[in-house]
């Protein structure tokens, strides 16, 4: 046995059945699409075994873009789940024998109510695919089981039909990222795409000192600012400088070196900063990331410390550019 050769087949399998399958899209999926469209409550979708899970998958990709959908387990639906599906729903029935017992015996109630049905079977002469509004096949030619029984081709089908209609729906609406990123506040995007330097600056206990403030009193505020910058101002409050640790341990090579001198003398003088409170915080990021610095004071419009974002605060929150 040679497992490597066993993963090509699979692959080569199911590749050529959704190749298959491309070239068999034809008006049943745009009226799906369009049906799914015009809905206006939610997409619920049932399936028995595999199809079940591959409908659970199926319902969360739609939801996430844009479609309201849950999933509904055909046996749950008989013992009054069924309750869930409204007149203004649409359901999305996925067997592959289109017979399944349990999805055929709730198939009456659903239309009964007149409620649309979209179906996904791989026989379309199933008792399914005859209750269809909108037939989808899922048919292969075999799956990559060696014994051409467990559902492998067939499922990896499924699942892409689900996703071309995801996709589909999301080009239709004209689905943004901002609108995906709201879906997903928690994720890369959506910390990309909301979070602002205003919700992750830090405010108080800056490391701050005056024009005046000699070099051995700004270490000490920089050890007990834990931010290894110290923020210079003049008398009103407006930044002037930034010193670093990397321009003190520079500033110990220079003969002139003194601890009474003032820090402005060895700090960075124009720092670059931020104005605006609003700005997204992965634009914050590039901006530490081009100018090669860890710490960005956040100036109001009179160049007044308001406050800093640190590279470690960005780190932390997971914001990423």
């Amino acid at each position: 046995m040679d497992p490597k050769a066993i993963a090509r087949d699979v692959l080569e399998i199911e590749a050529q059945a959704l190749w298959a399958a491309k070239e068999r899209i034809d008006e049943a999926f745009e009226r799906a699409v369009a049906m799914m469209y015009e809905t206006r409550g939610k997409c619920v979708v049932t399936g028995v075994g595999k199809s079940g899970l591959v409908g659970g998958k199926i319902a969360a990709t739609l939801a996430s873009t844009g479609t309201p959908a849950f999933f509904i387990h055909p046996t749950e639906a008989l013992h009054g789940d069924l309750g869930m599906i409204g007149p203004e729903d649409l359901v999305l029935a996925i067997s592959y024998s289109g017979e399944s017992e349990e999805l055929i015996r709730i198939l009456p109630h659903i239309k009964r109510f007149d409620i649309p049905l979209i179906t996904m079977t791989g026989n379309a002469d199933s008792t399914l695919a005859g209750y269809g509004d909108a037939n989808l096949s899922i048919a292969v030619e075999k799956e990559a089981c060696p014994l051409d029984a467990a559902p492998t081709a067939s499922t990896t089908l499924t699942m892409a039909l689900g996703d071309a209609l995801a996709v589909a729906l999301m080009k239709k609406r004209g689905f943004k990222a901002e609108d995906f990123a709201s879906f997903h506040p928690g994720g890369a995007l959506g910390k990309r795409l909301f979070v602002k330097v205003e919700d992750l600056m830090r405010r108080k206990n800056l490391p701050v000192i005056t024009e005046e403030t000699p070099l051995k009193e700004a270490i000490v505020v920089m050890s007990e600012g834990r931010l290894g910058n110290v923020l210079i101002v003049d008398k009103q409050g407006r930044l002037k400088a930034v010193l670093s640790d990397g321009d003190v341990r520079r500033a110990l090579m220079n003969d002139s070196f003194s601890l009474e001198s003032p820090a402005l003398l060895y700090a960075t003088q124009q720092p670059k900063t931020c104005d605006n409170p609003a700005l997204l915080a992965a634009e914050a990021l590039a901006m530490i990331e081009n100018y090669k610095i860890q710490l960005l004071p956040v100036v109001d419009s009179a160049g007044r410390v308001a406050g800093v974002l640190h590279l470690h605060d960005l780190v932390e929150a997971g914001i990423k550019r």
